[in-house]
């Protein structure tokens, strides 16, 4: 895939996934509206921004990062030819469910939602079985020895504190 059909079918992809899982469908259940904030203090509202603060970027980069060095998109109708593991790939293992996740948890505390709480938590809850039952093994067999020596030295969910060099 050449370098501008992976980031123009990144782009797509950015718009049906993450856009959807993190805007749209929190905009659904929330419609952006204030409740009374977490432990009635208005401080618990800056986590959730730094949360989204966090999230957003790390999508940005990881879905670029699949366009021009993976040549290919996060979508699985078209993976990337190249293994990513620079940026935030250095620290884990999935960021961009990692950044998803914490824009829609961002906003739950924001908002002071804990239905986005809930929302966030089952969201990764599916994130997760995805990984362990079809994208792992499917970058097993794609990437072998690489991929083996990636997964032994970057965690799957919490990311590592320092980066894995190389």
């Amino acid at each position: 895939m050449s370098k501008i059909a992976a980031v123009l079918g990144s782009a797509l992809f950015f718009l049906v996934a993450p856009a959807m899982l993190a805007g749209v469908i929190p905009w659904w259940i929330t419609h952006w509206e204030f409740r009374p904030p977490f432990l009635a203090a208005e401080a618990t509202r800056l986590a959730g921004v730094a949360f989204i603060i966090a999230g957003v970027p790390g999508v940005l980069d990881s879905f670029a990062r699949f366009a021009l060095q993976g040549l290919g998109t996060p979508a699985p109708i078209a993976p990337p030819r190249n293994l990513v593991v620079s940026g935030l790939y250095r620290y884990v293992r999935n960021p961009i469910y990692v950044a998803v996740v914490a824009v829609i948890l961002g906003q739950g505390v924001l908002f002071a939602d804990w239905r986005l709480l809930v929302y966030g938590a089952l969201l990764w809850l599916f994130f997760h079985i995805v990984v362990i039952t079809s994208e792992e093994p499917t970058l097993r067999e794609s990437f072998g020895a690489e991929y083996e020596s990636y997964c032994a030295h970057v965690p799957r969910w919490l990311p590592r504190l320092t980066p894995r060099a190389g």
